[in-house]
């Protein structure tokens, strides 16, 4: 199997919500499993990226928001065997008992520190004991458990390596090394990336259906009532902003995500689907810009780490479906890069304030730059690389892309992390 296959296979994951709610409900799940009994207390320390965007996120199966709830229902309910899906399933009375352990003041969360590392530090108290489970760097990685004090898991640290090695995977290849392969890697390879369009598009479904979306029924209208219509741009952002909303708002289907993320993974694929739908390219077209998608994507999110202050949904996803759309309509390597010339040039600097109802507006956002940036370059028009933050190179430009967020914005992380912090005050 070709490596980058391998990258992308072990990167697609299905996951209920939005990731870092689930990532706190599993830390807090595991933990509980270790001791069992009746949870008295459940200590959060989280690093500002997971705090900030689980913040005020809604949460699948309730209709509550935020770390505390998230915390909560993973102590009375989560199933730490199912990972990132581990609220599927949570009943009724486990969300009362969530919302009694909230409301008596038995659930805490601090942030650790500004960064945009992945750190979860969950301990949970019961009548039987007490546990602790430290995640880092991914979203279920486990580096340590320790029960009642006593280390029982330690995860090893890797060995030394060298400066070649430690170099992401991604980062050893080119753009058109990216190209070359999604071109001709055999179709069966990435075959499992089909599985991304089913949960997505069943996670759409699900918002259309709700009585809760408020976004998707305006961009159903504005579609002419249709899921798909003659208008390509509207039937992507129908699309990828439908499955946004319902994910945001915690409804109970999961997205596929990429990079740790689901909105990543939808703005990374369901505009191409629209783009297939309206203009009848193939599913093997599907399959192979979804991998270029996918790829391109990676390669930006690895410089800017997993969770920072700017939106790597619209930013490094966007730029990945971009490139992906401009593949499918024939563009060739040259106008590949005057599209990420775009992209880097326009909405580099949008926020991230946290997994939320804006993700839907940075969505539709991100579908419009898009397709701006593919209908221009398809033109021979772009922001010269001469301008801004563009590189020499595409790789150039998709690395000071990565590093406007890290470690450009972490001032800005701190400024967003006050906000909230003084919004809970005042909320409180």
């Amino acid at each position: 199997m070709n490596p980058l296959t391998q990258l992308i296979r072990d990167d697609m994951k299905p996951a209920l919500g939005v990731t870092e709610p689930g990532a706190i409900a599993f830390a807090v799940a595991k933990a509980k499993a270790q001791v069992g009994g009746s949870v008295r207390r459940v200590e959060l320390r989280l690093n500002s990226g997971m705090y900030k965007n689980a913040f005020t996120c809604g949460i699948p199966g309730s209709t509550h928001v935020g770390n505390l709830y998230a915390a909560a229902l993973g102590a009375v309910g989560a199933d730490a065997e199912k990972g990132l899906e581990c609220l599927d399933g949570i009943t009724e009375d486990q969300q009362r008992q969530a919302e009694a352990l909230v409301q008596q003041g038995r659930i805490h969360a601090v942030m650790s520190k500004v960064t945009s590392r992945i750190e979860i530090e969950a301990d949970v108290e019961t009548d039987q004991g007490s546990a602790t489970v430290i995640i880092q760097d991914s979203h279920t990685n486990i580096t340590q458990i320790r029960v009642n004090g006593k280390v029982t898991f330690q995860k090893e640290a890797p060995a030394c390596v060298t400066e070649e090695e430690a170099e992401p995977l991604i980062h050893r290849y080119t753009l058109a090394q990216l190209v070359e392969y999604i071109e001709t890697v055999p179709l069966e390879e990435i075959s499992f990336i089909g599985e991304a369009y089913r949960v997505n598009l069943a996670l759409l479904e699900e918002g259309l259906s709700s009585s809760r979306t408020t976004f998707a029924p305006v961009l159903l209208a504005e579609n002419g009532g249709k899921k798909i219509s003659d208008d390509e741009e509207k039937t992507a952002s129908l699309l990828c902003n439908g499955a946004i909303e319902a994910r945001v708002i915690g409804l109970n289907k999961p997205a596929m995500s990429i990079t740790g993320s689901g909105a990543h993974g939808i703005i990374a694929t369901m505009p191409l689907y629209a783009a297939c739908q309206v203009q009848g390219y193939t599913q093997e077209q599907l399959l192979r810009a979804t991998a270029l998608s996918y790829l391109v994507c990676m390669y930006i999110k690895e410089y800017s780490g997993k969770l920072s202050a700017f939106c790597g949904c619209a930013i490094a996803a966007g730029t990945g479906m971009a490139v992906a759309l401009c593949w499918l309509r024939g563009g060739d390597l040259k106008a590949m890069e005057r599209v990420i010339c775009n992209m880097a040039s326009s909405i580099t600097g949008m926020i991230c304030d946290g997994g939320n109802q804006g993700c839907t507006m940075k969505g539709i956002a991100a579908v419009a730059a898009a397709y701006a940036s593919v209908r221009l370059a398809m033109k021979g028009v772009s922001v010269q690389n001469v301008h801004g933050i563009n590189g020499k190179t595409p790789e150039d430009t998709m690395r000071f892309m990565g590093q406007i967020a890290s470690p450009g914005m972490t001032g800005t992380e701190a400024t967003i992390m006050d906000i909230l912090r003084e919004k809970q005050v005042n909320q409180g």
